[in-house]
C-alpha cells in the first residue's frame, strides 16, 4: 500500500503526519510540485514480461507523459533480491541529492522508499505497484530499495545519458527510516 510520512527535518523518528489514501498523497505532494498517480495496465502482465511487453501494458499513459513532458527515452528496469550488486546498487543512491531533470518512475511490481528534502520538511513517500511519482529538477531526494530490492520501474529521461546524481554531502538521509525499518 503506497504511504506518504511527511517529518520536519529534524524530527526523524516521529512524522508529523501519515496517509496511504492514494488521492490525499496526490493532493499534499502536488503543493511541493510533486506528482503521484495510479495506473492500471491495459492488460495482464505475465511473471518474467519482457520490457516491451511491460511498456506496452501501459502505453496510452506513457504517451500521454511523454507528450506532456517532453521525454526523449523511456525504459524498464527490473531489480530482484538475488541480483549480486544489488548491495553497491542500493547504495548508489541512499545519499541526498538531486538531478538536473525530473526524475520520473512508474512501479509496475515491487516497491521502493522516496524521501524529499523540501525546505524544513522531509517527504517520505512508499511507491508501490501501480504508482507513479516525478519528482522535479533540482528537488534534494534519496531512495531506497531496501536490503532485497525487488522492483520493476518504467523509467523517463529527457538527456540521453539519464540519470546524473549531484550529492548534497548532507548527512540527512542516514538520520531518517531506511525502507524496511
Amino acid at each position: 500500500m503506497s504511504r506518504l510520512r511527511i517529518f520536519a527535518d529534524n524530527t526523524p523518528d516521529t512524522p508529523e503526519s501519515s496517509t496511504s489514501d492514494g488521492d490525499a498523497i496526490a493532493r499534499e505532494l502536488a503543493k511541493i510540485g510533486v506528482t503521484f498517480e495510479r495506473w492500471q495496465a491495459a492488460q495482464p502482465i505475465a511473471p518474467g514480461a519482457s520490457p516491451e511487453e511491460v511498456m506496452d501494458a501501459y502505453r496510452t499513459d506513457i504517451d500521454r507523459l511523454v507528450a506532456e513532458r517532453g521525454f526523449k527515452s523511456v525504459d524498464v528496469v527490473s531489480i530482484a533480491p538475488d541480483n549480486p550488486k544489488r548491495e553497491e546498487m542500493r547504495a548508489k543512491f541512499l545519499d541526498e541529492h538531486f538531478h538536473k531533470e525530473d526524475e520520473v518512475r512508474f512501479f509496475v511490481a515491487g516497491s521502493g522508499l522516496f524521501t524529499l528534502h523540501v525546505d524544513d520538511k522531509v517527504y517520505e513517500i512508499e511507491c508501490v505497484k501501480d504508482d507513479l511519482i516525478a519528482v522535479p529538477d533540482g528537488t534534494t531526494h534519496w531512495f531506497d530499495m531496501g536490503q532485497e530490492p525487488s522492483f520493476v520501474a518504467i523509467r523517463f529521461f529527457t538527456e540521453p545519458d539519464g540519470w546524473v546524481g549531484h550529492f548534497t554531502g548532507t548527512d540527512i538521509a542516514q538520520r531518517f527510516p531506511r525502507y524496511g525499518d
